[in-house]
């Protein structure tokens, strides 16, 4: 299945391609994923990753490798809400395998999965360089720092 980017996201695409030499657009890579994932509500097929991997005149692997690597990046898709919890070590000290279990309560579903409703989406990611603000969690591309059970609460409420 072949797909075509969109005039807009190409368009983007090409912003970022300008930032960079031009025997280099490559490197943005990163960028043009998040475009097409946007567009294409929150997660990224092996198609539009191959129509990313074209148009930077890249092998599709290096796409690929790029998309797996990165936690920001969906291979799946996802809810309308992505909540990723922190679990390298310092958010683990201060709880963030109790805000895990909370949400896994509230939600039935596990990490990876998206709960029957379809608003919500729980990760674990290793690391979102925010330590001395322990437990640190992602809520779509918002971070927040020092997360109690009660204030998770109060923060998913306030989505739509």
């Amino acid at each position: 299945m072949t797909v075509v980017l969109s005039y807009s996201a190409k368009q983007e695409i090409d912003a970022w391609v300008t930032k960079y030499p031009p025997e280099q657009k490559q490197s943005a890579v990163l960028y043009a994923l998040q475009i097409v994932q946007k567009e294409n509500g929150g997660w990224l097929t092996e198609p539009l990753m191959n129509a990313v991997a074209a148009y930077l005149g890249m092998p599709p692997i290096a796409v690929y490798e790029v998309a797996s690597f990165y936690s920001m990046f969906e291979l799946k898709p996802v809810g309308r809400h992505k909540v990723s919890v922190c679990t390298n070590i310092s958010c683990m000290l201060k709880n963030a395998d109790e805000l895990i279990q909370h949400l896994q309560d509230k939600w039935g579903i596990n990490p990876g999965e998206t709960s029957k409703d379809g608003r919500f989406t729980l990760k674990e990611v290793e690391c979102i360089a925010a330590c001395g603000g322990a437990p640190a969690i992602q809520i779509d591309r918002i971070y927040y720092e020092n997360v109690t059970k009660e204030k998770l609460d109060q923060l998913l409420a306030e989505l739509e």
